[in-house]
């Protein structure tokens, strides 16, 4: 065994896990499956391997059935399928019976070798050892796991912090249970305004505003350069770089590719509908970006009709929007289709679209299994007659056409109950229904 691999697994034996704040992600165990965290660069999905790996001590798993290895370590040189094979027998040299007791793999920056996709296959066919893999995005995206791995593997999905788990982070934890006072509300409004600036990525949370901003910024960049150009090979820059700052400034918005191939070819860019296309396919793989399509049965309608864009955070949607722009409503509205995106996009890739007909537009509608859509408006404050009509007005034609009797508008501050021909629509302040628990897949 090369002495740099030997050194690096004797080293992680000993290591305390770093400290961690709790993730609220579900991690199903199925026997015979890799489990693949998926995510853009920097959400936190090393550290949710530390959690596991802690998950397993506080369950009575010894730390010598347990072996953790970052392929991206330098002091690996160039890492090949040999150094996956060398790891694995020290795993069963200094820990588990081979076979008889089971053994827990964590290979964290896998992409880092070629064809470890053969070597995972061998591990969960032939030995008594569970997978636990992490990736870049540019190289680690679901669908190639779902081919490499030939279907035995389930890709989970990491976010940026929650409003729990920022809440937790910033050790206010239980703030929102039960009961809630006047001073404990000031204090969650005022924490709930703080997220949707700063937003969710671990790393950024002991920042100052200037250091943070910049430090968004840098994973925009990081996304553009190591997960498009690199890999993808993208030709015209220029174009990328528009688009990223177009959409990254037009978040919760309606676009069209073809609104923004004519904006292109009016500033003398010049570019292909079809290369634009790939570009957002690209943005969207890397985890930079999120779409959602307007709710319709037809394949075409949903395809032909504007898609909504949103941020992977709110806070990195700050960093990049104009100083001197009022998007709190628009910051809002990113923040609770990422929770909608955490509680129910594991049942269906489209389980999240948006609502529009000639009465009226709805922000969210939610299909989920086993029960009736449910109807979402998103507005910073419901005190403007003119937004408050447009709001209800929206509902109302989302439920009327999906004969449904109830809809939810989630404010800043606001909360009540509204009776309208359509049904009752609850208004729900953001923080209280960021941290209601609702009907998770995941």
């Amino acid at each position: 065994m090369d002495t740099a691999l030997a050194h690096l697994l004797e080293e992680q034996r000993t290591a305390p896990l770093p400290p961690l704040t709790m993730r609220d992600v579900r991690i199903p165990d199925i026997e015979g499956m890799a489990t693949a965290f998926v995510g853009m660069r920097r959400v936190g999905k090393s550290y949710l391997m530390g959690q596991e790996m802690g998950r397993l001590l506080a369950e009575g798993v010894p730390r010598s059935s347990m072996l953790a290895l970052n392929l991206e370590d330098d002091r690996l040189g160039r890492p090949d399928l040999t150094t996956l094979s060398d790891a694995l027998e020290y795993l069963f040299r200094t820990g588990p019976a081979r076979h008889t007791e089971t053994a827990h793999l964590f290979l964290d920056e896998v992409q880092a070798i070629p064809g470890w996709e053969q070597f995972v296959l061998r591990v969960l066919n032939t030995e008594n050892v569970r997978v636990r893999v992490t990736g870049s995005s540019a190289k680690l995206l679901s669908t190639e796991i779902a081919t490499g791995l030939r279907g035995r593997s389930t890709a989970i999905e990491v976010l940026p912090f929650s409003f729990r788990e920022y809440l937790r982070h910033r050790g206010l934890e239980g703030l929102g249970d039960g009961p809630v006072g006047a001073a404990a509300r000031s204090e969650l409004e005022a924490a709930f305004l703080e997220y949707l600036r700063g937003g969710g990525f671990p790393g950024v949370q002991s920042m100052e505003p200037v250091d943070r901003r910049r430090t968004l910024q840098d994973y925009v960049d990081l996304v553009i350069f190591r997960d498009v150009v690199d890999r993808w090979d993208v030709g015209n820059l220029v174009a990328l770089k528009w688009l990223v700052s177009h959409l990254l400034s037009s978040f919760s918005r309606e676009f069209t590719v073809n609104r923004i191939y004519h904006d292109l070819k009016s500033q003398g860019v010049a570019i292909g509908r079809d290369t634009l296309h790939a570009y957002l396919g690209h943005l969207v793989d890397a985890r930079l970006l999120c779409t959602i399509n307007v709710r319709r049965a037809s394949y075409r309608a949903r395809q032909v009709n504007p898609r909504k864009v949103y941020a992977v955070d709110p806070g990195l949607a700050a960093a990049v929007a104009h100083p001197s722009a009022d998007d709190t409503g628009h910051l809002l509205e990113n923040a609770v289709y990422l929770e909608l995106r955490r509680r129910f996009s594991r049942l269906h890739e489209e389980s999240v679209s948006y609502f529009s007909d000639e009465s009226g537009k709805a922000d969210f509608v939610v299909d989920a299994e086993g029960g009736e859509p449910r109807v979402m408006q998103v507005c910073a404050s419901m005190g403007d007659e003119r937004t408050r009509s447009r709001e209800l007005a929206g509902a109302d034609a989302a439920m009327t056409s999906m004969h449904v009797r109830t809809a939810e508008i989630v404010t800043l501050h606001e909360s009540g109950r509204i009776e309208t021909s359509a049904g009752v629509i609850d208004i729900v302040p953001a923080w209280r229904w960021m941290l209601e628990s609702g009907d998770t897949e995941a």
